[in-house]
């Protein structure tokens, strides 16, 4: 994420000891957009593995009554 922003919002020849407003605002804009797909991953990734545990439990199941 630190890397991606910078090289997005960043110039690689520094102007000013400061960043810009416009920078500032690129890079708090790239952040939460970095946030916000890693909380949406985590949740379906969280999703898939319920799911997936749910499946084995029936399978298990399936196969202890036969």
């Amino acid at each position: 994420m630190t890397q991606a922003c910078h090289r997005k919002c960043v110039p690689p020849h520094y102007k000013d000891a400061e960043l810009s407003k416009g920078e500032s605002v690129c890079l708090d804009r790239c952040v939460a957009k970095y946030l916000e797909v890693h909380e949406r991953m985590g949740k379906k990734l969280t999703e898939l593995s319920l799911q997936d545990e749910e499946l084995l439990k029936r399978m298990q199941q399936g196969s202890g009554t036969a």
